[in-house]
């Protein structure tokens, strides 16, 4: 009875996901070499650790959560994904757009992702203090306010170890916005033990 509840559970950890990712620059490679992405080293890492996804990386350099959300119901329809990450709202605070907007957008492709039956992970973003104390904590928060209201898993800060160092200057490109390789596995630290947890 033991074994075969056990065998019972491995079929259905090692059954075959699905994951959706929904990004910007961050995730699309920018100025990097192809492969050298926190994603391509995502892929990587599930294949070491013998987890059966599929990663679709649909990031796009300058997306914005107006454009993620326009772009994810047909991504939804044509990859039927098991797990959704959206990783989106940074080019919204570079330029300037209504917080309200980001995050009205936010839950709406929160809640597509799952009544099409995917579990979603949120990916926050933090504004240097330049943009002003209150709207970089406003900023922040409106990601954590997202993944409560809709039971969603979070990462709280995708650059963290990386844009919160006393000098981070070295792990940036020479635009101060993109990460270097170097930052890559950092940033999938970041990410890989919710998403893990999300995948069991």
């Amino acid at each position: 009875m033991a074994s075969g509840a056990a065998a019972s559970k491995a079929t259905t950890t090692l059954k075959p996901k699905t994951l959706l990712l929904i990004g910007d620059s961050l995730s699309a490679e920018y100025g990097l070499k192809r492969g050298s992405g926190w994603v391509a080293l995502l892929e990587q890492r599930l294949a070491a650790e013998q987890l059966p996804v599929t990663v679709i990386n649909a990031s796009s350099s300058g997306d914005t959560t107006s454009g993620g959300r326009s772009r994810l119901g047909g991504l939804l329809a044509q990859h039927r994904p098991t797990h959704v990450i959206i990783e989106l709202g940074a080019n919204d605070a570079l330029r300037g757009l209504p917080l309200q907007l980001t995050k009205d957008n936010l839950n709406q492709m929160t809640q597509a992702a799952q009544k099409a039956g995917a579990r979603v992970l949120l990916i926050g973003m933090q504004v240097p203090p330049n943009y002003g104390q209150d709207h970089a904590a406003r900023f922040a928060a409106l990601f954590a306010a997202v993944a409560k209201s809709n039971k969603a898993a979070l990462v709280p800060f995708l650059l963290k170890n990386v844009a919160d160092l006393p000098d981070s200057t070295a792990l940036f490109q020479s635009d101060r916005i993109h990460p270097r390789e170097e930052a890559q596995p950092i940033m999938l630290d970041n990410v890989w033990p919710e998403l893990k947890k999300l995948l069991q």
